[in-house]
């Protein structure tokens, strides 16, 4: 009798996560974004979310959620209910700062990978005047500077930040971190000549790029991007196996039925492949992808082993 009891609700669990996937969504979806507007991924979340708001049937309201480097808007998701109406629209940053440091939410744990939306490769710049004009010059400048090379970033802990972390470490040159509250006055001040170099984002160094403000060493990603297709990648300028890049992605809270977590996904890769909307993150530097909650879920392990072999080999706190 208690196993027929038990199969029986079983069978009726089964029954309503059936259900609830064939109607959802019956209401507005909030897409949380744990960064300020205007920012990178506040804009690839509300292009995304207007298309999903047209093939889902319902509203996807971005809503900004900002502060803690993005953990407030993570953790509030994280512990928000499973049902499909609260989505996490982050940034590379959460894997770095859940390999670096502890927080109020456990990544692997509290949210569940959805899809990887669009990824973004950066370009290692310096001062237009700097005495390098390659990654291989510049590794040797820095090889042989009396004192560490100056690296800014947008922040520590960011993808930028990290990038040069990992440039440092395999290459075999000492560097100083130079973190900045934005990407912004960071370019600026490379541009000035304060910094030896910065890894930009390709959208927005490309037009310093062209008229000659910056200086272009090499592209972080594995192939050379389209809109700087003279700029060598760093691994084919003698860093072996180099290749980094920014990205955004979905997440909702764990125990987020399954059907839905595969709707979402599917959702998410009809509309990167639009060509309205691939055309739409091309022009911002950005390579579409809308891959499935597996392949998303593996990216995300080897991401955050990458990032925590590099920051116990470099010994890298993060405050």
């Amino acid at each position: 009798m208690a196993a027929r009891r038990l199969l029986v609700a079983v069978a009726t669990v089964l029954l309503s996560t059936v259900a609830l996937a064939q109607t959802y969504p019956v209401k507005p979806i909030r897409m949380i974004v744990p960064y300020s507007p205007g920012g990178g991924a506040d804009t690839s979340a509300r292009i995304i979310a207007k298309r999903l708001s047209e093939t889902l049937g319902q509203q996807v309201v971005v809503e900004n959620r900002t502060g803690g480097g993005g953990s407030i808007g993570a953790e509030f998701v994280a512990k928000s209910a499973p049902d499909g109406y609260t989505m996490l629209f982050d940034a590379s940053g959460i894997v770095i700062n859940t390999a670096a440091r502890k927080l109020p939410f456990d990544l692997t744990r509290d949210l569940t990978p959805v899809s990887l939306v669009v990824t973004a490769p950066m370009v290692l710049v310096a001062p237009p005047n700097a005495p390098y004009k390659t990654t291989g010059e510049f590794i040797q400048y820095a090889k042989g500077s009396a004192n560490p090379v100056a690296i800014a970033s947008s922040g520590a802990g960011s993808a930028q930040h990290f990038a040069a972390e990992l440039l440092s470490a395999n290459a075999g040159f000492p560097m100083l971190h130079v973190p900045y509250k934005g990407g912004a006055p960071a370019m600026t001040d490379v541009m000035g000549g304060q910094v030896s170099a910065y890894f930009a984002n390709v959208a927005s160094a490309s037009g310093h790029i062209k008229g000659g403000k910056l200086r272009a060493l090499g592209v972080t990603s594995a192939q050379r991007v389209a809109t700087l297709p003279d700029v060598p990648t760093i691994a084919e300028s003698g860093v072996a196996g180099y290749s980094v890049a920014e990205w955004n992605a979905v997440f909702v809270p764990a125990r987020t039925p399954e059907p839905i977590v595969q709707r979402l996904a599917t959702e998410i890769a009809a509309a990167v492949r639009q060509p309205e909307i691939r055309q739409s993150f091309e022009q911002l530097g950005l390579e579409p992808v809308g891959n499935t909650p597996e392949q998303f879920a593996g990216f995300v392990r080897d991401e955050i082993a990458k990032w925590a072999q590099l920051i116990k080999t470099n010994k890298i706190e993060l405050q």
